[in-house]
């Protein structure tokens, strides 16, 4: 089971995006969905019926789209990059993501790659799409953190304490800025591989001045199998974050990157087909900062 999954935020098109994503990739498939009921709405303001959640795989990795809502936008501050072994794998992945989107590096020959281009998609969602030469190829979509602004510089330390906090984690390669590579500071992060729960990430950070940061429109959704590790999660991510994000499961950390500290069993009660049952433990999860998995199961009781 995955531990780590990239959460997208979408104001209605979840389900487009999904279908369209899943159309790119091999051993890819839409998984279950959710919808919003009655409840909750005071706070969610969306109406009964509308799907909430669609689970996907990409290349066997697991996603989620959620449709929040007009409340946040993609930023590049989070990006996918796509490992490709050829020329013509770039090209053609590149052909759809950019098609009605924003390229933000152009297609083309860089030093680091003889096939690279940045883009934003129709949706806003960012890609790197990247061919890696003779470089092994051992995760196809690799979620990837850009740490500007306020952060900047502080990449490294962000690495540092996810591989402290997840096991089976490790800190991999590090490319840094030289001496030469103004506004970027000597020896900042220009590229850094990590794995966290066996699963690969990038950082980067830049000084440029940019306008973007990260935001709650990409979240890492953490699945917890108990309430002692839903309290690891939490006091481990939450020090020095913004107290007021703390909603639903929901935090940030001090490096402002977003994350759902979630039950594996709230997944499963969400499922149920008694809707009595849903709409008892929606209105339970709604309330909270930190998910309680006792009070979750009262609220689906009904006790």
């Amino acid at each position: 089971m995955q531990k780590i999954i990239s959460n997208l935020w979408f104001d209605s098109q979840a389900e487009e995006a999904a279908k369209f994503y899943t159309s790119l990739f091999k051993n890819s498939r839409i998984g279950k969905t959710t919808h919003y009921g009655k409840a909750g709405f005071e706070i969610h303001h969306q109406p009964e019926g509308k799907l909430m959640t669609v689970e996907f795989e990409l290349e066997g990795q697991a996603f989620i789209g959620l449709n929040g809502g007009p409340v946040f936008k993609f930023t590049p501050a989070v990006s996918f990059l796509i490992a490709c072994q050829t020329k013509a794998e770039v090209e053609a992945l590149w052909e759809k993501l950019s098609a009605g989107g924003t390229a933000l590096m152009e297609l083309g020959e860089y030093p680091f790659s003889e096939r690279y281009g940045w883009t934003q998609d129709r949706f806003g969602l960012s890609w790197q799409v990247m061919a890696m030469g003779d470089r092994k190829i051992t995760q196809k979509i690799i979620p990837t953190l850009m740490y500007v602004g306020d952060v900047c510089g502080r990449a490294e330390e962000a690495v540092n304490l996810y591989a402290s906090v997840f096991h089976n984690s490790k800190v991999g390669d590090i490319l840094r800025y030289g001496k030469d590579e103004a506004p970027d500071r000597e020896g900042t992060i220009k590229h850094a591989a990590f794995t966290l729960e066996g699963q690969e990430f990038a950082a980067m950070e830049s000084a440029y001045d940019h306008k973007f940061t990260f935001n709650e429109a990409m979240s890492f959704l953490v699945r917890c199998e108990s309430q002692a590790e839903i309290d690891y999660y939490w006091d481990k991510l939450t020090p020095g974050g913004d107290p007021q994000a703390q909603i639903c499961g929901w935090l940030k950390d001090k490096f402002g990157v977003s994350w759902q500290v979630t039950p594996t069993v709230l997944e499963e009660m969400l499922q149920d087909p008694d809707q009595e049952k849903v709409e008892r433990v929606t209105n339970a999860f709604l309330k909270m900062k930190k998910s309680d998995i006792g009070e979750l199961r009262k609220a689906f009781e009904g006790r």
